[in-house]
């Protein structure tokens, strides 16, 4: 039987390489796009974006093109950690290339790329910068998921049994949050022109470098990775998810993700956009930021911050029993949440519509996350974690992105950059668009819960 507790050292393992990991995808997912606008975008004429393309058709281009990547580095690596037996060096040597990559960021600009390649036209400099952005995602992306997405992932399914998941994936989630939170707090500044973006990335690429560097010392692949029993051909390892009588042995396991799929489609409609909405559409309607840190604002931010806290611990204690109803009510909520927000960019509505948002998403992801770990099967982590990949990320952010770009432009919301063109920026519209796939979602659950969550967990830790 497998032990009961996880332990000190593996929880503190768990909690560093989540928190560094969502140090590098959220510096990714939210500041690369910010980068875009702020940066690449600030100072060039109509002419030069109407020869190339629009800032947001540029970032569903890079986080479409990011999420291929994501998939097939995914499929890749993942099987060949399983055929090798090694996450550790998948993790730690990941990391530690991730983090560089990502340091190196911060010297992309239009100067660097023109005389780089000798160009001097200025829409082909924009579209060259821009695909060089793209191309140095890409790279990154790689890196990522070979030791996040493909090795991290399946070390915890390894180090972890069915009843211990939903405690661990909620430590997951806080633990994500609060690097998200981390990179905004930092980011803010490089948003603002405060400190520069290549001081920015060269900093937060420094400590996942590092962290990767401790985990050659601190990881140790567990019984259960050594134990794999994987088929002789690496090929057929790859395809192994895709086969028609696996998906049917493992249907509770593909319903999970595509109702999963759909709860993230619907993020991603608004979520690589979000914090340019921010910027240029929220704070200025609010009146500036010093109008939206005015005492009424925050005591209203706190209370909804408490209510959001209790809500969660309550439901997650209920979700230990009723793990149906209570992603039903997740999926639901999100979706009234997102349809909520469409509605103003008034700061009170915003933070109202924050409660079920983050209450929905919590639960969405805590849940399925769990849930998808159960229902893998024993010693085949490694050989699904592409094609949770697939539902997690490649269609989500290839569909969601693209959704949300046609509801911005549907919406036409612009801002006058430094050269006097017009850029189109974020408008709320994305949200309404995103609660309509949300709510989509509700069909492949309604049959995963007909079916039921139990699992034979005495095959799982025997």
């Amino acid at each position: 039987m497998a032990k009961e507790k996880i332990g000190i050292k593996n929880w503190f393992i768990i909690t560093l390489f989540c928190f560094m990991g969502g140090i590098a995808w959220n510096t990714e997912n939210m500041y690369f796009n910010t980068f875009i606008t702020n940066e690449i975008y600030a100072d060039v004429s109509q002419a030069a974006i109407r020869g190339s393309m629009e800032a947001t058709t540029a970032v569903a281009r890079m986080v479409a093109l990011s999420a291929i990547a994501a998939v097939l580095t995914t499929f890749i690596m993942g099987a060949l950690s399983d055929k090798l037996k090694n996450r550790k060096l998948f993790i730690s040597i990941g990391y530690i290339a991730w983090g560089l990559v990502t340091a190196m960021f911060g010297f992309i600009t239009k100067d660097n790329v023109a005389n780089l390649l000798n160009l001097s036209d200025e829409a082909r400099i924009l579209g060259c910068t821009v695909w060089f952005v793209i191309l140095m995602d890409i790279i990154m992306t790689f890196m990522g998921s070979t030791s996040n997405d493909a090795a991290f992932q399946a070390w915890v399914t390894d180090v972890t049994v069915p009843r211990q998941r939903p405690v661990v994936e909620t430590v997951l989630s806080v633990v994500g949050t609060v690097s998200s939170l981390a990179v905004t707090g930092v980011g803010s500044f490089a948003q603002a022109g405060t400190i520069t973006y290549k001081l920015f990335f060269g900093v937060l690429g420094l400590v996942v470098t590092l962290c990767g560097v401790a985990g050659l010392f601190l990881i140790k692949d567990p019984p259960r990775t050594l134990q794999i029993q994987s088929s002789s051909s690496y090929i057929k390892d790859l395809f192994y998810g895709f086969r028609p009588s696996v998906i049917k042995k493992n249907s509770r396991l593909y319903l999970s993700l595509i109702s999963f799929c759909l709860a993230i489609v619907a993020f991603q409609v608004f979520y690589p956009y979000l914090l340019t909405y921010v910027q240029y559409v929220v704070i200025p309607e609010n009146g500036g930021v010093s109008n939206i840190l005015k005492p009424s604002v925050i005591i209203v931010a706190v209370i909804v911050a408490i209510i959001l806290l209790a809500c969660i611990v309550t439901v997650l204690k209920l979700s230990t029993k009723k793990k149906g109803p209570c992603l039903v009510a997740g999926v639901i909520v999100l979706s009234l949440g997102f349809l909520l927000l469409s509605t103003s960019t008034n700061i009170y509505v915003i933070l109202i519509s924050i409660l079920p948002v983050v209450l929905g998403n919590a639960l969405v992801n805590i849940l399925f996350g769990a849930a998808i770990k159960d229902f893998i099967p024993d010693g085949k982590s490694g050989l699904f974690q592409g094609i949770r990949m697939i539902f997690a990320v490649l269609i989500p952010m290839v569909v969601g992105p693209v959704i949300g770009d046609k509801a911005c432009q549907h919406a036409a919301q612009t801002i006058i950059n430094e050269a006097n063109a017009e850029v189109i920026v974020p408008a709320k519209d994305m949200f309404l668009w995103a609660g309509v796939v949300c709510i989509m979602a509700l069909i492949p659950l309604l049959f995963l819960v007909k079916k039921g969550f139990k699992v034979n967990e005495s095959k799982v830790e025997a």
